[in-house]
């Protein structure tokens, strides 16, 4: 397992810990501009999955994939998509189920295990003739992507060369302990009412099928979990998603190149998110752990400068080992 032990990173001198490195990027960076072209592909129970294609007719494609109630226009998903388009790739930033602005048609949503859209994602690029694809995925949609990779083993398809996961809650049940806790009680709030929101606008399609009883009680995102994710994608509750959707529980799998970046100071993982010990026999999987950074931040310390997620990115997945 190579452990980078050395990261270049260094925040701007105005952000100076965890929170304040997390909430910046989040509130004030702006999207990029960039001519995406939307594309709607059917899923194999009859619902869709929008997706966001920048292109060049590049034989490269870098498929990127956004965290908790996110979505493929969130800045730091244009900042990774532009950053790989000027390197001269394709790139495809896809929304999960009920993420797109257009609420889905199943009864599911979507959840840190469900491999099966990221799959089908994959399958769908890769019927476009690329020779080549890497994966990227920031916090939820990391771990998804980490799952994913170990899930396949051997079988994973030959043109997927790497893959980077960026401040990603590798152990679920320990960050999510982690994010309610107090001096992180802003960020569960914020993910909770779009998450409720979702769940009230679902029930009106489902009434029956999506009782609103327990809704006002709901207060941390495991109790959330415990009455919604869980049972709706069949699990028994919060605590058996956790246990199976963990992508630390399949990092020995990976038979790719792939970077796991977590800063120290992200506010939203547990220590288990740095799988150190676990990981030492592991010779595809790269651990960098930068002293800051925040969750999905890493403000470059010049505005001319790539976010450091970006271009670390971009060096791991471009440049020869």
């Amino acid at each position: 397992m190579p452990l980078i032990k050395s990261s270049a990173y260094r925040p701007p001198f105005y952000l100076f810990e965890g929170h304040s490195q997390t909430i910046v990027p989040g509130l004030f960076r702006n999207a990029h501009l960039l001519a995406f072209q939307r594309e709607r592909i059917s899923t194999p129970d009859d619902d869709f999955l929008d997706l966001d294609w920048l292109t060049q007719k590049s034989k490269q494609l870098i498929i990127i994939s956004h965290g908790l109630e996110g979505n493929s226009q969130r800045p730091y998903m244009t900042g990774m998509a532009k950053a790989f388009y000027e390197q001269g790739w394709d790139a495809l930033c896809w929304n999960f189920r009920g993420c797109s602005g257009e609420m889905n048609r199943q009864l599911r949503f979507y959840h840190s295990g469900a491999t099966d859209d990221l799959d089908t994602v994959i399958r769908h690029a890769l019927c476009k003739g690329y020779e080549t694809v890497a994966l990227c995925g920031f916090s939820l949609g990391g771990n998804l992507t980490l799952k994913y990779l170990g899930e396949q083993k051997e079988n994973i398809p030959s043109q997927i060369k790497g893959a980077v996961a960026i401040s990603v809650p590798v152990h679920l049940s320990s960050s999510g302990k982690k994010l309610s806790q107090r001096e992180n009680i802003v960020y569960a709030k914020r993910f909770l009412k779009t998450l409720k929101e979702k769940v009230r606008n679902k029930a009106a399609i489902y009434p029956k099928d999506l009782p609103l009883d327990q809704l006002d009680r709901i207060k941390t995102l495991k109790d959330f979990d415990d009455v919604y994710t869980g049972p709706l994608h069949g699990f028994r509750d919060a605590e058996d998603y956790y246990q199976q959707c963990s992508a630390l529980y399949f990092l020995e799998h990976i038979k790719v190149k792939t970077l796991l970046l977590n800063a120290l100071n992200d506010p939203f993982l547990s220590t288990a998110c740095y799988p150190t010990a676990i990981a030492q026999d592991l010779s595809n999987l790269y651990l960098e752990y930068p002293k800051h950074g925040g969750h999905v931040g890493f403000t470059p310390a010049s505005k001319a400068s790539l976010y450091y997620s970006e271009k670390r990115a971009v060096e791991f997945l471009t440049i020869p080992s």
